[in-house]
């Protein structure tokens, strides 16, 4: 980790956007004891402060990531606080959340503690828990959430799971809207999915696998859209893939039911000819050695053209409120076997900026558009909660105002590097992005005013 000389640092003269603030200029930020103290014209950074040149690269807030795996307690063998946080901050990202499906699961108060306290004492970037729904995460029986969101949980979520009951999913919507705090559900009608292996479609035909049809989300999303307007309850829709459940959120919205939704960057830029092993190439003959690649195995499944082409456009109209990255880390031998066998995932703290800039790149999302689905609009997110400590102040996340903690990214938009996930310094180098070629790096990472990722070292 690079030291602060005095507590005081500077990044100069690059392209800072903040769209906190409507700042989108080249300037310099200054930074003092781990706050924000200004955005400076640039070159008047003063004497004394450490410097760091941003010039020809953007800096903006550190990326929020509101859906994130870190595995620990009990899954140490394929990520851990340490590990995640390290692969998080060169990322870009400087908050993450924690997901509850570790063993046991985030499900009382003090195993959320424990992983706050864990963070605290081993990660590199601030962790938030997220509590789980229902004990064991089996759907059964409602957790004490209150008790939860006083230890610290943000929101509450079976993810990897959803919550099937509908009267459950009732129950958890009215106890944790008199806490402000969202249930975040992974929206997937199991009966429609059983045996299913990737999207249903001509690739998942061609290939012979279980199709996994678009139905099975946007029933379940359309079920808990309805069941959130009966109670009034913050609903977060996990990890939304398909065209028919952008068109629900939209139209729920419009409403103005309390309704939010995130998109991960495989969902954005990969389709599911993926699986057959050619990097996006379809082919519709014959499959070869290269087919069945299990690092496309993900839930909910890639899916069609058509769906990413409607996921774009909506993140672009803010119908989709936010980028989460949904990393799921796993060991080698989850995704060295069969297709059917293979876990379901995808390690990407470390690729999801790139894969997400790409986008401005292709003339799809504006510089601004990208960062601020990234860094404010997950910051404000987690603003709107009733919860204990700084963490409820409206705007800490996500943005470079002055008093604010120094989180802070710089990024390379030309820098063009080739993926080698034994380079990762996550444990999980479960990715189908090996190999490819992507442009777009983060080049420092600032948390709370120290480096904590420059130019090749994580701290």
């Amino acid at each position: 980790m690079s030291e602060r000389k005095n507590g005081m640092l500077a990044i100069t003269g690059g392209r800072v956007i903040d769209p906190s603030q409507g700042i989108d200029r080249v300037a310099d930020v200054l930074i003092k004891d781990g706050k924000i103290e200004s955005i400076a014209r640039a070159g008047s950074a003063p004497d004394g402060y450490q410097k760091i040149d941003a010039g020809g690269r953007v800096v903006a807030p550190g990326f929020v990531d509101l859906h994130t795996h870190l595995r620990e307690p009990g899954l140490e063998y394929k990520e851990t606080l340490a590990t995640g946080t390290a692969a998080a901050a060169r990322g870009g990202f400087t908050t993450v959340c924690a997901m509850p499906n570790t063993e046991p699961a985030q499900d009382t108060a003090s195993i959320i503690e424990y992983v706050a306290r864990r963070a605290r004492e081993s990660g590199v970037v601030r962790v938030l828990p997220i509590g789980a729904v229902t004990m064991g995460r089996h759907g059964k029986q409602l957790t004490e959430m209150a008790e939860m969101a006083a230890a610290g949980a943000i929101g509450f979520s079976d993810d990897g799971d959803p919550v099937a009951d509908p009267n459950m999913m009732r129950q958890a919507l009215s106890y944790s809207s008199s806490l402000g705090l969202p249930i975040i559900n992974h929206c997937q009608e199991p009966g429609l999915t059983r045996g299913a292996q990737m999207h249903e479609g001509v690739v998942s035909s061609n290939l012979g696998l279980a199709g996994w049809p678009a139905e099975a989300e946007a029933s379940m999303v359309a079920r808990d859209i309805a069941l959130a307007e009966l109670t009034g309850g913050r609903l977060h829709i996990a990890h939304l893939s398909t065209a028919a459940a952008v068109d629900l959120v939209r139209a729920a919205k419009a409403r103005g039911a309390r309704v939010t939704a995130e998109v991960t960057p495989h969902h954005l830029t990969l389709t599911d000819t993926w699986v057959y092993g050619l990097k996006g190439a379809e082919r519709r003959s014959a499959v070869g050695l290269a087919s069945y690649d299990t690092n496309t195995k993900v839930n909910p499944p890639l899916r069609a053209a058509s769906d990413v082409d409607a996921l774009v456009a909506a993140l672009g109209e803010g119908v989709i409120d936010f980028v989460a990255t949904d990393h799921a880390p796993h060991s080698e031998s989850e995704k060295a076997c069969t297709y059917v066998e293979a876990a379901n995932g995808i390690s990407n703290l470390e690729t999801a900026f790139a894969s997400v800039v790409s986008l401005f790149h292709a003339g799809r999302l504006s510089m601004p558009q990208v960062i601020e689905r990234m860094s404010t609009a997950p910051g404000k997110f987690l603003a709107l909660g009733k919860r204990h400590g700084e963490e409820a102040r409206f705007g800490l996340f996500g943005t470079l105002k002055p008093g604010h903690p120094a989180d802070v990214v710089v990024l390379d938009l030309n820098a063009e590097w080739v993926v080698d996930p034994a380079r990762f310094v996550s444990k999980g180098k479960n990715t189908p992005l090996a190999g490819v070629t992507l442009k777009g790096r983060v080049v420092t990472t600032v948390f709370g005013g120290s480096v904590v990722w420059q130019g090749g070292a994580s701290a």
